[in-house]
């Protein structure tokens, strides 16, 4: 059994998160749990998602680099510096009740907020304009729903994986530079993920506008450019 620091075990005895709890008690065990025992022991195929988990509950954990068994580096977690501990985050993420939902829904349509492409309600789920990872529930609650949005799931990767690389989400911390983020408020930024971009999402939805789309492809492939590139030539001409 690893020692562990006094301020790391107080905070850890509050945990009760299934998943946490495992990763947690592995560490105490062992000093450290790798991705390859996260997934082979405890059936998580998603390792960074379990260490998400207890860095929700407000658990510091940094990430080293091990060899794994078959000899090739993989990443592995240990209880991080316990200065770094986060009260405001024990419990986890929350579950939201279907009133809040429909509350949203009723406020926002029922809609990506990101794409802006409508969805049957259960297919958006309810999101923290700025990532729990930055500011916990200190300043969040069903009663403020100014601060969450609708997204769909494959828009939610999208913002995760952009948030997950962000400085502001690994060091600073700060949640008024996620209020000028796109993935906060996508109808007004400053900022992607604190690099200077802009950025526009465009569907193309039913049999008139895909046949649209299709035309468009057709275009771009027979001058040799992108669509992408083929929108904002397009778009330069015009202004």
């Amino acid at each position: 059994m690893s020692k562990i620091h006094p301020k790391i075990k107080a905070q850890i005895e509050k945990v009760t998160g299934k998943r946490s709890l495992a990763v947690i008690h592995h560490i105490v065990q062992n000093g450290r749990i790798t991705t390859e025992e996260l997934k082979e022991i405890y059936g998580y195929n998603h390792p960074p998602r379990a260490a998400r988990d207890v860095r929700e509950q407000g658990v510091p954990l940094d990430t080293i680099k091990v060899r794994g068994s078959d000899g090739r580096l993989i990443a592995a977690y240990v209880f991080g510096d316990p200065s770094k501990i986060e009260q405001h985050k024990l419990g986890g993420r929350k579950i939201f009740t279907k009133a809040f939902k429909k509350l949203l829904i009723e406020q926002q349509g029922s809609i990506c907020a990101v794409t802006g492409e409508p969805f049957h309600p259960r297919y958006l789920s309810i999101d923290h304009r700025i990532p729990y990872e930055v500011a916990g529930d200190q300043i969040f609650g069903e009663d403020n729903p100014s601060a969450f949005m609708l997204i769909s799931a494959a828009a939610q990767r999208q913002k995760s994986w952009s948030c997950e690389q962000c400085e502001n989400w690994t060091e600073v911390k700060n949640p008024k530079i996620c209020k000028r983020c796109y993935w906060a408020f996508p109808e007004n930024y400053k900022h992607i993920a604190m690099e200077e971009r802009r950025r526009i999402e465009i569907v193309w939805i039913g049999s008139d506008e895909v046949a649209e789309y299709e035309q468009l492809q057709k275009t771009c492939r027979k001058n040799g450019v992108s669509l992408i590139l083929f929108i904002k030539q397009t778009m330069k001409k015009i202004l």
